[in-house]
């Protein structure tokens, strides 16, 4: 019934960054996309709202569905003071999309 709870308000952010893998200590790697200007902006500004309301992840991470090409996944984006917001993408997406580490690629997020 409309008006009897909380909106689900989505909000719609692009960004296009540089793929980039970070090497664990244990010979594991992640590859991630870099969300920063506006886009990190946009998303720490939701951060804030969502930390006031007690709804922010683990870590200060902030749940997403995340478009790239023609693969959507969903994922949580994790904070970093120096680099903005880390985008994890995983082997699947980046083999469906043909993508790897030093290539541009185009994100659309739904936080």
């Amino acid at each position: 019934m409309p008006g009897l709870g909380r909106e689900l308000v989505i909000e719609r952010i692009t960004h296009t960054g540089k793929l980039w893998r970070w090497q664990g200590g244990s010979g594991g790697s992640w590859h991630f996309l870099t969300i920063d200007g506006e886009a990190g902006e946009a998303l720490s500004g939701t951060a804030l709202l969502r930390r006031m309301e007690k709804t922010l992840g683990g870590f200060g991470s902030l749940k997403v569905s995340a478009t790239i090409g023609d693969s959507q996944f969903r994922t949580s984006l994790f904070p970093s003071k120096e680099l903005g917001w880390l985008l994890p993408v995983k082997a699947s997406v980046r083999k469906a999309e043909g993508i790897g580490e030093g290539d541009s690629v185009a994100v659309v997020l739904e936080v």
